[in-house]
Order: C-alpha cells, then structure tokens, then sequence
C-alpha cells in the first residue's frame, strides 16, 4: 500500500479537469492506497458548506481524507466551523510531514 498526498490548488467551479483529479484520488483509493486531498488556495472553495461539492462527497465515499489548508480557508472569509462533511481543516505542516515520510505528492 503506498501513500498519496494529492494537493488541489483549483477552483472546481472554474478548472473543469479539478473532477479528474477526484477520480484518480478516487481509484488510488480503491486500489487500496492511502490518499489524502490537501485543498489549497482557490481549491478549498467548495469546501464550504452548502457549496456544490459532488467531488468532494465522492472523495469522502472513496476513503480519501479531506483536508482543507487554514490559511487558504481564512484568505477566503470561510469559517472552519462552516466546512462540508469530510472535510478537515490542516495546517500546510501537514504536507511537508507526508512528504517527509514518503507520500507520493502531486500538486494540480
């Protein structure tokens, strides 16, 4: 079982590519990898609750953690505790730590 940090930085209601790279963390995970999905910059977008997420709720069906970065959220007036389903909020630590312990890491 290898690791997986896959880190999205697009905002899925302007890049439509965003909902393949759901799907590849999607079909990581059901080769039975751990994956997790940092959300940075416009990509914690539709994080927020309420917000139109259907790659966000597959993800979280798939097995695949959700994190959300803090800074990005805060950049964008989105309250932590205003966060969908599944999704957790992290600090950008979280992704040096993974890569330090060898997580395969992708940016998009």
């Amino acid at each position: 079982m290898a690791k997986y940090m896959l880190i999205e930085s697009r905002d899925p209601f302007e890049s439509s590519d965003v909902a393949q790279f759901c799907e590849l963390a999607s079909g990581l995970a059901g080769a039975s990898n751990e994956v997790t999905v940092f959300l940075v910059q416009n990509g914690v977008l539709p994080a927020r609750f309420g917000a139109r997420a259907d790659g966000l709720a597959g993800l979280e069906k798939s097995g695949v953690r959700i994190l959300a970065d803090e800074f990005s959220l805060r950049e964008r007036a989105i309250p932590t505790d205003r966060l969908a389903a599944g999704v957790t909020p992290a600090s950008i630590d979280t992704v040096i730590d993974a890569m330090a312990d060898g997580a395969k890491t992708i940016w998009h």
